[in-house]
Formats: C-alpha cells, sequence, structure tokens
C-alpha cells in the first residue's frame, strides 16, 4: 500500500503538545511527512507511534519550502479563517496538497498566505470561533483521507468492505 501523498505543514507552534497530537493524527491515517518550523519537537508519550512513522523535518520558515513544494507538484491549501477561504465541508482536496496549519494564536502569517493555492475553513456555529490547532488538523487530515481512501489490491480498508 502506498503512503498518501499529503504532506502536513506546521508554521511555528505555540505548544509541542499540538505538534505532537498532529503527528499521531498522520500516524494514524498513513500521511508519512509533516514539515514544522522554529524550536519544534516531540513529545513521544503523545506522539506515539507516529514519532516512529512519520518523517518529521523541521526548518527555520515556511515560505522558501512552500514555493519548493508548489513546483513539484503540490497543491498549498491553508486551514485558516480567511475572507476567500472555502468550507471544508465542500472542499476538494488535490491527491498532492501541502496542508498548512496556523500558529494557535496567530494564524498564519501574510508571507505565509501569500503563497497559498486555496484556503480551507471549519465553519463553526457556536464561540469560540475556532477549534484547536491539533484538532482542526485532524479534521482537515479526515476530510482529504475520505476524499481518498488507501487501496490495496483493488480492496477498500476492511471496515468498509462488506463482509
Amino acid at each position: 500500500m502506498a503512503p498518501r501523498e499529503l504532506i502536513v505543514a506546521c508554521a511555528p507552534l505555540r505548544s509541542h503538545v499540538n505538534l505532537s497530537h498532529i503527528v499521531r493524527t498522520c500516524g494514524c491515517f498513513g500521511i508519512r511527512r509533516v514539515i514544522a518550523c522554529g524550536a519544534a519537537r516531540l513529545h513521544s508519550r503523545i506522539a506515539r507511534d507516529g514519532a516512529e512513522s512519520v518523517d518529521l523535518s523541521i526548518h527555520r520558515s515556511l515560505p522558501p519550502l512552500l514555493d519548493r513544494l508548489r513546483s513539484e507538484g503540490f497543491q498549498l491549501v491553508a486551514l485558516e479563517q480567511t475572507t476567500h477561504s472555502e468550507s471544508l465541508f465542500n472542499f476538494s482536496f488535490l491527491p498532492k496538497t501541502v496542508l498548512v496549519i496556523g500558529n494557535e494564536r496567530a494564524g498564519l502569517e501574510a508571507d505565509v498566505l501569500t503563497k497559498i493555492d486555496r484556503v480551507a475553513e471549519i465553519s463553526m456555529a457556536g464561540m469560540p470561533h475556532s477549534l484547536n490547532a491539533a484538532t482542526s488538523a485532524a479534521i482537515a487530515i479526515y476530510e482529504y483521507c475520505r476524499q481518498f481512501p488507501l487501496r490495496s489490491a483493488g480492496l477498500a480498508p476492511t471496515a468498509n468492505r462488506e463482509l
């Protein structure tokens, strides 16, 4: 089974716990690559097996990396609340996607947003108007995986097959 082509790229996060949860989620869903910025590190007890199965690379900043990934054929999708965002409920991902997650308080900086191809937003119906960064990432990762289920020998995962 080939790994999914989704890459998760995180702006500098305030909490190593959030990055650890994101890596754990990626491991659970077969996402093999996470990019983090700043002084990022994992808590192995939180990331669990994701720390072993996910390639985590740490960089100073996102913009040059996003340029390189776009040149490799990836679509850059920010998970952010902006005036031009599309609801995640109706969002169609491309197989080769970089999902860009913002800082817990500041979101994504302007120099990152100028690199983005599309913006997805998780619609909120109550207060507060945003979710935790790791929770938001998990929801978006799930939606990507729902659109691109893993296939092995032409069969759907066991949970989806008729027995």
